[in-house]
């Protein structure tokens, strides 16, 4: 296992690098027991991946490419995603425990009803998704993750970190959002920042928030208003 700190976040990860579990080569992730253990997924490139009802436990997908991606009611534990390309993924209804998103892209996506406990997104592509009712049971991270006009709906992010993300016209809607660490991000296009109580910034970012507050107030400047 991998442990590694993002802001007041720390996570323990799996790392299949070092020496570990052997992982066997499988050509589906479906599986009759319901459940695919210490497995190398690797360069499938799929017209369309439908999982349901599934555990994956142990095990790295890597080089995947689906045009469409439709996961209900999944299980994953220590599960490393790596160079993948899910499109617009409709995932509802998990829970990923110990589980890495790296250098993938994942645009237009929804993610409804999932659970997160140590999860990482590192260096994805994540703009447009919408996260629906998402939930963190644990440590949860974005690092250098494009995010623009991705949304966060009902969710709780308690406690979750992005780290130098792009969050162009990115909207907090309703939601918990109490210890979430923005420190180190541009927020000045963000939408939603009057929900955002109790988040950690830096003392620089006021400027970036003020900003953003602004533009939701869409307010007219007195020397704007006198030139019209």
């Amino acid at each position: 296992m991998d442990s590694r700190s993002f802001g007041r976040a720390r996570l323990t990860l799996p790392d299949f690098d070092q020496p570990g579990p052997y992982l066997a080569n499988v050509t589906s992730l479906e599986s009759s027991r319901g459940s695919v253990q210490e497995f190398l997924y690797a360069d499938a490139d799929l017209r369309a991946l439908e999982l349901a009802d599934t555990q994956l436990i142990t095990g790295r997908i890597t080089g995947l490419r689906a045009a469409r991606v439709q996961l209900q009611s999944l299980n994953l534990h220590s599960v490393e995603f790596d160079a993948c390309n899910l499109g617009t993924a409709q995932w509802a209804d998990s829970k990923l425990s110990r589980v890495v998103f790296r250098n993938c892209k994942v645009m237009g996506a929804t993610f409804d009803g999932l659970a997160l406990d140590e999860v990482l997104f590192e260096n994805c592509k994540l703009d447009y998704t919408a996260f629906a009712k998402v939930r963190v049971t644990g440590p949860l991270a974005f690092s250098k993750c494009a995010l623009s006009e991705a949304s966060f709906t009902d969710c709780d992010l308690t406690d979750a970190v992005f780290s130098d993300c792009t969050l162009r016209l990115t909207e907090f809607g309703r939601g918990r959002y109490q210890g979430l660490d923005l420190r180190g991000n541009d927020l000045s296009t963000v939408r939603g920042v009057h929900r955002l109580a109790k988040v950690l910034i830096d003392r620089a970012q006021q400027a970036d928030m003020a900003e953003a507050l602004l533009a939701e107030l869409d307010v007219t400047y007195g020397d704007d208003f006198e030139e019209r």
